[in-house]
């Protein structure tokens, strides 16, 4: 594990965490319902949730524990945030989609609901990446390969290539939903975290912590 935060930074810093992952579960789930295509882990999940019958909350629950198990021989260490993220998200995917219907027309409404879902996830990556507690155990695959001589941008590109192909393969919902996520997610993000992210986690050691923390 990272480090552990002192109480008062932890106070300071969870309910930003927990507000992040909520409003980023809302937004993957958001993006089922409109059915125009999901980024390609959850391309992955939704393959296998059709495949098993697991919700497909629960699909990224086993996933994110999976992966975790694959940072051992990569010697990446995680953090409280990278814990809550791997259970939050997937408990808010199942619970929205519990609530919510399972489809919605017309068109007009599946596309206000892959926009608002795709904002959602930025806003809730910006809140989660900015309080620093730990990186999501699929970024800590691409930085533990970095650390092995393969490039981030190459392991990711190859990661996330081959989760978006097999979950194509298994069933998953591939569409201009998946080229909205990927083109836009990251300069929303890149637009809010300057100003959702807090001041560097120090721990009482006095050593920052590091605050790499995505999906």
């Amino acid at each position: 594990m990272l480090p552990v935060p002192s109480r008062t930074e932890l106070t300071r810093r969870l309910p930003r965490l927990i507000f992040g992952l909520v409003i980023f579960g809302v937004g993957i789930a958001m993006m089922v319902i409109a059915d125009l295509g999901l980024a390609p882990w959850d391309v992955l999940h939704q393959g296998i949730s059709q495949r098993t019958g697991l919700p497909i909350g629960t699909v990224s629950i086993l996933t994110g524990i999976l992966i975790l198990l694959l940072w051992i021989p990569l010697r990446e260490r995680p953090g409280i945030g990278t814990v809550l993220n791997v259970f939050i998200i997937g408990i808010v995917i199942d619970l929205t989609l519990w609530i919510a219907p399972e489809m919605v027309d017309p068109a007009w409404q599946r596309w206000v609901l892959l926009l608002g879902g795709v904002l959602l996830v930025a806003v809730g990556s910006g809140f989660y990446i900015g309080v620093g507690l730990g990186p999501g155990p699929r970024d800590g695959i691409m930085t533990g390969l970095a650390r092995h001589n393969v490039p981030i941008s190459v392991g990711r590109l190859i990661i996330e290539l081959s989760a978006l192909v097999l979950g194509w393969s298994l069933g998953g919902t591939i569409g201009v939903g998946t080229m909205v996520f990927a083109f836009g997610v990251s300069p929303l993000v890149g637009i809010l975290l300057p100003r959702l992210r807090m001041d560097p986690l120090v721990i009482d050691r006095g050593s920052p912590a590091a605050d790499r923390t995505t999906r």
